[in-house]
């Protein structure tokens, strides 16, 4: 459940797929209405009878001119029904020893980078999100570069190393990372003085594909983006009018019935929100596993599925199940599927979303008492958003739950929307710590209806 309270302003921080992908009949819902809210509705946050200018910008590389138009080093673009980057020649050979193995291997890579993009608001913090396939033999590297308002450069931060399994490296996260003006925790790249440091106005992403020397393995790359935001420090956020009821029909599964399984991959019960949250929309669009990929799974645990992606999603350096980017790049590990990392701005945005089909993953923090009947405290957790009701409130699949059944609970909606929106908040002691400024998760068809892409571009993601 818990991501440690980072300090700085950085928010805490088979069968698959085939109905929604051909553009037909999506997942079951209930009572979810043709016509959906008005997209991309935003709030007036100053009283002033404007709307607010979204504080969010995100950017994806996705099509064939995109992945032609970066600069490459041994990589190539590949066309096709999903287009991505794949290893045509390698440009070296490099040795990494493997910071949580200890040991060291020769690879050979190839490189892509980016062009430059200029956020539409100069960022307190980025969050790079990759989809990708990574046979055995083979995985990447992600990298962020970023230019100041002061005209300065960052030098490039590793994102991540990643591998959708666990056979050849262990995917992690890269601590110690800092230039005086911006740090790195885990998965977010933050200015480290919003008050008067500089911001982000530019960046550049540059993916590193490896493989084993001498064999033609490569991975394939489909979706390389960043989110950058700035989101005010705000305690508290005005509060928006109820637009949709309806509710989404999604596998129900609870983390605590996983309490010490696997302590390797952090111990089940509350250290894996993220995982059981992830597997129930990856479920939700059709995504299944195979008695095979479960087979290492203990045949007495119930619900395999969740110790799988517990296991699949876990950063090492991190050593935990929450790094959020992972989460999303191992939901695009199931046929038919992409997951972006990013912002919303209000409930708004979600009832859009919700209105089209799609579920999300947000993550809040709070005390006990700031949200009726959670029956729970937390530093940072992850709960799946499935619908609203006819007053508005708030219809979650939430995994801190006793049993599967009990994972449905709806939440008073002006509750749930502060304590997911805001930026700051008091900690048990008192003492002021950061929110989590309207981050989730999205999971949705690498090929989406027309209204799914609508929805999908009212709330700032192509």
């Amino acid at each position: 459940m818990s991501r440690a309270e980072l300090p700085s302003r950085r928010s805490l921080l088979a069968a698959a797929v085939v109905a929604a992908v051909a553009g037909s009949a999506g997942p079951a819902s209930a009572g979810i209405p043709t016509a959906g809210i008005p997209a991309g509705r935003a709030t007036d946050t100053a009283g002033t009878g404007r709307t607010a200018a979204r504080p969010v910008d995100n950017r994806a590389w996705t099509s064939y001119a995109d992945w032609r138009g970066g600069t490459a080093d041994g990589t190539r673009a590949v066309a096709g029904a999903r287009p991505g980057l794949v290893i045509a020649r390698p440009a070296g050979t490099t040795d990494y020893t493997d910071p949580h193995t200890g040991r060291t291997a020769a690879w050979e890579y190839a490189t892509w980078t980016s062009p430059v993009h200029r956020p539409g608001v100069p960022a307190t913090e980025v969050i790079a999100s990759w989809n990708a396939h990574t046979p055995e033999g083979t995985w990447l590297q992600i990298e962020l570069k970023g230019t100041y308002s002061d005209g300065t450069d960052s030098p490039w931060y590793v994102m991540g190393r990643w591998a959708a399994g666990d056979q050849d490296i262990r995917r992690t996260s890269v601590d110690g990372q800092s230039d005086g003006k911006s740090t790195v925790w885990t998965d977010t790249l933050s200015v480290d003085d919003t008050a008067s440091g500089p911001r982000v106005v530019s960046y550049r992403l540059r993916l590193t594909l490896h493989r084993r020397p001498g064999t033609r393995l490569t991975p394939t790359v489909w979706r390389l983006g960043a989110m950058g935001s700035d989101v005010p420090d705000r305690f508290t956020v005005p509060a928006s009018e109820p637009g949709l009821a309806g509710e989404l029909v999604v596998p129900r599964y609870s983390q605590e019935i996983h309490k010490g399984q696997y302590p390797e991959y952090d111990n089940g019960g509350e250290a894996w929100c993220s995982p059981t949250s992830s597997q129930m929309i990856i479920e939700y669009w059709g995504g299944r596993l195979t008695e095979e990929q479960l087979s290492w799974v203990d045949p007495s645990y119930a619900d395999p599925q969740i110790c799988h992606a517990a296991r699949y999603t876990y950063d090492y350096q991190y050593a935990g199940c929450g790094n959020w980017p992972f989460n999303a790049a191992y939901a695009a590990t199931f046929d038919g599927l992409q997951g972006v990392v990013t912002r919303l701005g209000s409930l708004t945005d979600l009832e859009t979303l919700i209105a089209a089909g799609i579920p999300a993953i947000t993550s809040q923090s709070f005390l006990a008492e700031e949200l009726t009947g959670a029956g729970y405290g937390t530093s940072g957790h992850l709960m799946t958003v499935i619908g609203f009701t006819a007053d508005g409130d708030v219809i979650a699949n939430d995994p801190a739950s006793d049993d599967n059944e009990a994972v449905r609970r709806v939440y008073d909606r002006r509750e749930w929307e502060n304590i997911w929106l805001r930026t700051k908040r008091y900690n048990a002691s008192g003492k002021v710590v950061s929110g989590t400024g309207g981050i989730c998760y999205l999971y949705f068809p690498a090929r989406p209806t027309p209204r799914q892409r609508k929805a999908l571009a009212a709330v700032g993601v192509r």
